[in-house]
């Protein structure tokens, strides 16, 4: 397939999409036609070759069938899904450095409060390819420099509520979860930070199992992103954003206060350390 060879070079979803004109092309259909015999809007499908559209992953399985394809298809979107996260991701990172309000909530120590050395450990956990040690050096430099949002002026805004399991998860180096756990305790008294645990005794709660973040501008526009195991998605829709920030309100009324939370992680470390 030349058209597809053509397309190494470009981003995921462009080579998809691509490939997508490419193989209708060459079955000889129209978009209208197409359309007619997939049962999906025309409209829609065009946006999909053009690349303004990223689909479900079923469309490209139903396309696939229909192509005879073999999974091509289903491939080549979960190229461009993963970079379409990490192109929402680097638009987030943007959106923080600017952001005058954000709340947080963790189920483990985010970055913004990682000391050097955990954040190395995590880092190093999460890189698959052997070698990448210059790599995770990179990264954990870069997660540091992004601490200095914290100390900027004006400074912003921050809450942070922290599920238990991110203060049980301990580190494989006893020391450096100790100064971890100092750490913590020390920029929870930041006059413009809050720290709340949320404590296992809280029960079930509408966000276990992702991180959720929302962020203001100084304009008063908002954005949520939500991030998992192997996904991020940022969401700007103010409907979404909205219910986001409900269901952190309701996470922040099972929480501990941020005097009780300081005590709470202040006997983590004593259990530690004993």
């Amino acid at each position: 397939m030349s058209e597809l060879a053509q397309a190494e070079e470009e981003s995921g979803r462009a080579a998809l999409g691509r490939a997508l004109r490419y193989l209708r092309e060459k079955a000889g259909k129209t978009l209208s036609q197409l359309a007619a015999e997939t049962r999906y809007d025309k409209s829609y499908l065009y946006r999909l070759e053009v690349s303004q559209r990223l689909s479900k992953l079923a469309v490209m399985e139903d396309l696939d069938r229909y192509y005879g394809t073999g999974g091509l298809l289903v491939q080549l979107w979960k190229v461009a899904r993963r970079e379409v996260f990490k192109d929402q991701y680097k638009e987030f990172m943007r959106l923080e450095n600017s952001a005058c309000v954000m709340w947080m909530f963790q189920l483990a120590v985010p970055g913004l409060l990682q000391t050097e050395d955990y954040a190395r450990e995590v880092l190093s956990a999460a890189q698959t390819n052997k070698g990448g040690a210059e790599l995770v050096e990179e990264q954990v430099a870069a997660r540091m420099s992004r601490q200095d949002i914290l100390h900027r002026t004006p400074t912003p805004h921050v809450r942070v509520i922290l599920d238990e399991v991110a203060l049980r998860r301990q580190s494989s180096d006893p020391k450096g979860w100790e100064e971890q756990l100092e750490h913590l305790i020390e920029v929870a008294q930041l006059p413009s930070v809050v720290v709340q645990v949320l404590s296992f005794s809280a029960g079930v709660h509408g966000l276990m199992g992702s991180h959720l973040s929302v962020l203001w501008q100084p304009d008063g526009s908002s954005v949520a992103y939500v991030e998992g195991n192997g996904f991020g998605e940022l969401i700007d829709d103010p409907d979404k954003v909205t219910s986001y920030r409900l269901a952190y309100d309701r996470v922040r009324d099972l929480a501990l206060s941020p005097s009780d939370s300081l005590t709470f992680i202040r006997g983590v470390l004593e259990e530690h350390r004993s």
